[in-house]
């Protein structure tokens, strides 16, 4: 793949990319692989970890453990996997998420608590762990969210909107805390990604959808991953606290598709973490 950044750019630097075992997660973690980076990946499935390995351990060094960071435990796990492997850690990408689309007033309690317990609460966990042991400690450190595209609201999935939101907003909050630390901290908003995150939706929550989006395609998971790449990059050291939406234009215009009607499809319980 190539890159605007020259071979090695990364060299030396060591990441944790959670929820890296598929989709834009994998991009990411092959990116940083391609330059140089030592890379954590870490999903809840073994299954899917197993995958990534298989396609990622022949770019770089990479190493990989199952995390659940719903569960503060496991995540303290991730931080200990993190110190025996690298020795300590430069950059975390806060990658896995999952949600479900239904409207609003369908959302059971079980499926909202799921998609804000892995969106949000994860998100910090894993947040919180790695700046405490890692970043704190070095007075250096590099994290970015990655979010969605929640611009206007998120009609359809209010659960995620919400999440993702706080997510936004917990990225301002800490950068203005942590910048003493010598800590950036930013997110990455992707709007409609072809990715296996898509493999959630029914088909015809996505129809025509392309059409929707003022550049009449939807993204590609390598283009999120660029835009990751930056951010954490020194070319962008003078950058914290922003959202960056990478969307195609469709937080500013257009019905990405119609909220769904309550017995359109069947309304899930859980969230797909990746």
């Amino acid at each position: 793949m190539a890159h605007l950044f020259k071979p090695g750019a990364l060299e030396g630097v060591r990441a944790v990319v959670t929820g890296g075992g598929s989709g834009i997660g994998l991009a990411i973690s092959q990116t940083f692989l391609e330059l140089g980076a030592e890379v954590v990946i870490c999903s809840r499935k073994q299954d899917r970890l197993d995958l990534a390995l298989a396609a990622l351990s022949p770019v770089g060094k990479v190493h990989a453990t199952v995390c659940n960071i719903r569960e503060p435990e496991s995540v303290e796990s991730l931080g200990d996997f993190v110190a025996e492997k690298m020795g300590g850690l430069d950059l975390l990408v806060n990658n896995a998420g999952g949600q479900f689309p239904s409207p609003a007033e369908a959302i059971r309690h079980k499926g909202w608590r799921a998609v804000i317990d892995t969106n949000l609460n994860g998100t910090w966990y894993v947040t919180h762990e790695m700046a405490n042991r890692f970043f704190i400690p070095s007075t250096s450190g590099t994290i970015v969210n990655i979010v969605a595209d929640m611009f206007r609201g998120f009609p359809g999935m209010a659960h995620t909107g919400a999440a993702r939101a706080g997510v936004s907003n917990l990225t301002q909050t800490l950068a203005v805390e942590w910048a003493k630390y010598g800590i950036r901290i930013n997110a990455v908003a992707p709007g409609i990604i072809q990715s296996s995150g898509l493999d959630q939706y029914p088909p015809e929550f996505l129809q025509g959808i392309a059409a929707k989006i003022p550049m009449k395609r939807v993204g590609t998971t390598e283009e999120v991953a660029d835009l990751v790449l930056f951010l954490a990059s020194s070319m962008a050291a003078y950058i914290t606290g922003e959202t960056i939406y990478v969307d195609g234009g469709s937080r500013l215009w257009g019905d990405n598709w119609e909220v769904p009607d309550h017995d359109a499809f069947s309304v899930q319980s859980q969230s797909g973490e990746s």
